[in-house]
């Protein structure tokens, strides 16, 4: 019987225990952030495959985000 009670006591004790909260990630986009930091605006057009960010510079440039993290942060060479 003792054994029982402690069991049914972790049971009850486990199920009042706050349920656990999913946090997003909190990591930017770092094109889009280098987008903003560039003085752009991001826009997002929808597109068959999906979503695609278009940096629009201050210039009147648009540019897909990527496209301008690459183009400015080349791959080093091996």
């Amino acid at each position: 019987m003792p054994k029982t009670m402690l069991v049914v006591s972790m049971a009850v004790l486990a199920g009042c225990a706050p349920a656990r909260e999913d946090r997003p990630v909190g990591m930017a986009n770092p094109a889009s952030v280098y987008c903003e930091d560039q003085g752009g605006r991001l826009r997002i057009e929808q597109r068959p495959g999906g979503q695609v960010g278009i940096c629009v510079l201050a210039s009147g440039e648009e540019i897909e985000e990527w496209a301008l993290y690459r183009r400015d942060h080349p791959a080093p060479k091996q």
